[in-house]
């Protein structure tokens, strides 16, 4: 990333960026139909945002569409890749090889996003030792070793609650700079330490919410309305 790129990062807004892949994610369908060029309009339709707000959200990275023929779909996509990071490939670790670090394992997917876990680590002696979609199965002891040997900075945590946060002190210890938290315990770390929360429990209750918004839920065991 040069200067430019970096000066461009400072200013772009969160919630910009996390709607930045989903405009990836469709320039990249659009593409693949032969597609050459797109309006903010349509990326708005299809996507269901404002179309002024696409518009805005390119502008943080200096893209502007040129008037009746909008934008270039490839070059565009080239300019979101790069500046969201998935143009070249971090190496991660892994913490937590059950259910749902191993599904993370079998997602392939992760490395057209720039992302490419190269070990996980486990305490559990049935998993130590194994590999998992090709990938080994360290016990956690081995971490400071690896770490010294791959220097890589990114660790993925999906171990259980009571231990996500002895684990993620033992990560910043080793020297990674970024963990990726996948559970629902909102850890604590240095303060330069760089922490991105995704918790499936917290987006299940959203989408619980809104159902029962809409359905008027029934507590069975009490028999009432929860709303």
């Amino acid at each position: 990333m040069n200067k430019t790129e970096k000066l461009i990062n400072n200013k772009v807004p969160e919630p910009t960026i996390r709607r930045l892949p989903f405009y990836l994610a469709y320039l990249k369908l659009v593409a693949g139909k032969g597609q050459d060029h797109i309006s903010s309009t349509q990326v708005a339709r299809d996507i269901g945002v404002d179309s002024s707000q696409v518009a805005k959200d390119l502008s943080y990275l200096h893209i502007t569409g040129k008037t009746r023929v909008g934008y270039e779909v490839k070059p565009l996509i080239d300019v979101l890749e790069r500046f969201l990071g998935f143009s070249i490939i971090h190496e991660a670790f892994l913490f937590g090889a059950g259910n749902l670090g191993a599904a993370l394992l079998h997602d392939n997917g992760l490395r057209q996003f720039g992302l490419f876990i190269t070990h996980a680590f486990d305490v559990s002696p049935e998993l130590v030792g194994s590999t998992i979609n090709g990938i080994p199965i360290l016990h956690i002891d081995e971490f400071p070793a690896k770490r010294a040997e791959k220097n890589v900075e990114i660790g993925i945590l999906t171990v259980p609650v009571d231990k996500a946060q002895l684990v993620s002190e033992k990560i910043i210890a080793g020297g990674m700079k970024a963990i990726w938290n996948f559970t629902p315990v909102k850890i604590k770390v240095q303060e330069q330490a760089i922490v991105q929360n995704t918790s499936l429990y917290a987006h299940l209750a959203v989408m619980f919410n809104k159902l029962c918004s809409e359905n008027h839920c029934i507590d069975d065991s009490q028999n009432t309305p929860l709303i």
